[in-house]
């Protein structure tokens, strides 16, 4: 990293009609450094690096945005990508049913010199290998985008910003949807490019991987820039972060509860539960899963990434996931027997999807039709939606959840990540659960938002009802629940109390379940 000034925002103001979204901020980026961009949902960071990358063009917000010195007016992506800055989003932009290589060079083809309109495949693919082998992706570049995972669709993402060139690349988010194993990979990969020279500035909410990777955090509160932090020597301690983040020291990040409201009724009981795969039916995704929810019992459910736990929330959630379904469920000691989500919905089960924008949220509708949408008939009348009774039911979800936003009237795609997840446990909380599966509640969301989410939680279980958490992240399934499942390659691995849960049994288990294999041996650690 050179003492290179290569990028200055100054002053920059973003407006969205009354609401100030920045006010006068400023960044300073260096030259072959990594930069972190933290605060809590809300704050403005992502907006700061739409104005960056031209997708807020110049004229729609004041300041200056100066590039190695010189005054740049972005009116387009194209605009900003001519200079080097690329963008990639917590959302990634690939087109599931196009390959990797057509993924690769969309908007940017390489095509022939004789004919400027006729795709050059053999160029394409080549160059497509190229940028894989620069990233450590070994696929071919004909591979279709729904084949690979997530994490490799992050790299490609990496490959396609390099492919144009990039000399400072910004990641909004990039290991929200990642495993510790995927994860580790790319924070090395983006280390292995500082060293190449490039230079990168990340939004991330894992302040751990924050301190791992940046040289310089700057810190972001309600719109304004409030300092930098040197981490040059990685030592800056993650609660000093988040006291910049929500303007006070969070001296716990997981609220007392009292096991006391625990009680011995079981509220929800599933019995030797197996599912099998959707498209290779042979094969089990759930295998004999047993467990038990008592009342004012908070549940964790752990294990890495493909373990089977959304697999097993999914299915037993009306047969959502998943074919040849067997098992028995006991709600409130009756058997049921759900065929359909709205059967779920009547017997007191509700379940959180870890997908708030693809499978939870209408991003295009209003907050309080969005709140509504699972208890419909709650808001009818004679099949004819009263829309004054959802703006009701929405405005006290907005107060009881501190759901922070104009009016229940503005569409829920202009929330931030936190907001938006208030919305989706607001939406559920009104189908008045007995039982309630959470999925990564806490997935891209900040640390004020999580401890309000973790207040909530705490809340439901005093009322008697009974939580289900499935999480990936293990210091939050020890600093909420009660008793934790450890679920490894479709089969429940062990149970534990919370008095007897550390990141080392619960990985202790997932190997032992493994047979000792290497692959997990070096996932777990």
């Amino acid at each position: 990293m050179s003492d290179k000034i290569l990028l200055q925002m100054k002053d920059i103001t973003k407006r969205f009609g009354k609401v100030t979204a920045l006010h006068n901020v400023n960044l300073e980026v260096k030259e072959g450094e990594v930069h972190a961009l933290v605060g809590e949902n809300g704050a403005g960071k992502s907006t700061l690096m739409n104005v960056l990358s031209g997708i807020y063009p110049y004229g729609t917000y004041e300041g200056q945005i100066i590039l190695n010195g010189e005054e740049c007016h972005f009116k387009t992506i194209r605009d900003s990508e001519r200079k080097g800055i690329v963008i990639i989003h917590q959302e990634l932009a690939l087109v599931p049913f196009l390959s990797i290589a057509e993924n690769m060079f969309l908007g940017n083809e390489c095509t022939s010199n004789s004919f400027h309109e006729v795709m050059d495949w053999p160029r394409t693919y080549s160059y497509a290998q190229e940028l894989m082998h620069t990233v450590g992706l070994d696929e071919d570049p004909r591979t279709l985008i729904k084949d690979i995972g997530v994490g490799k669709q992050q790299l490609i993402e990496i490959a396609k910003a390099i492919s144009k060139n990039c000399k400072l690349l910004i990641l909004d988010e990039p290991t929200a949807s990642l495993n510790e194993t995927d994860s580790q990979k790319l924070l090395d990969l983006i280390a292995k490019f500082r060293e190449q020279g490039m230079t990168s500035i990340i939004i991330s909410h894992k302040l751990n991987e924050i301190s791992y990777i940046a040289n310089n955090i700057t810190v972001v509160r309600d719109g304004s820039t409030i300092e930098t932090l040197d981490n040059a020597n990685h030592d800056v301690p993650e609660d000093r972060i988040i006291a910049g983040m929500v303007g006070r020291a969070m001296t716990d990040r997981y609220p007392k509860r009292d096991q006391n409201h625990i009680k011995d009724e079981v509220l929800l009981e599933v019995r030797n539960w197996t599912v099998h795969d959707p498209l290779t039916p042979e094969r089990k995704r759930c295998d004999n899963i047993n467990i038990k929810i008592r009342r004012g019992e908070v549940v964790g459910m752990s294990g890495l990434m493909g373990a089977g736990r959304t697999e097993f929330a999914k299915s037993l959630f009306g047969g959502s996931y998943g074919v040849n379904i067997s098992g028995q469920v006991f709600l409130k000691g009756k058997e049921c027997h759900f065929r359909s989500v709205t059967d779920c919905v009547k017997a007191g089960l509700a379940y959180v999807t870890e997908d708030r924008k693809g499978d939870g949220l209408i991003l295009m509708n209003p907050i309080y039709q969005n709140v509504t949408l699972s208890n419909l008939p709650e808001v009818s009348n004679h099949s004819v939606i009263d829309n004054d009774a959802e703006v009701l039911h929405a405005k006290n979800y907005k107060g009881e959840l501190n759901i922070k936003c104009e009016h229940v009237l503005q569409d829920v795609g202009n929330l931030s990540g936190g907001n938006q997840q208030k919305v989706l446990l607001a939406k559920w909380l009104f189908t008045k659960p007995d039982v309630l599966i959470l999925d990564e509640p806490t997935r891209g969301i900040d640390v004020g938002a999580k401890y309000e989410i973790y207040c909530l939680i705490n809340q439901l279980v005093e009322e008697g009802k009974g939580v289900l958490v499935i999480s990936s992240e293990l210091p939050e399934i020890l600093g909420i629940c009660d008793r934790v499942y450890v679920m490894n390659e479709g089969r429940i691995v062990a149970e534990m109390p919370r008095s007897e849960a550390s990141q080392e049994s619960i990985m202790a288990a997932i190997i032992r379940s493994s047979g000792n294999n290497e692959s997990k041996v070096q996932e777990a650690s």
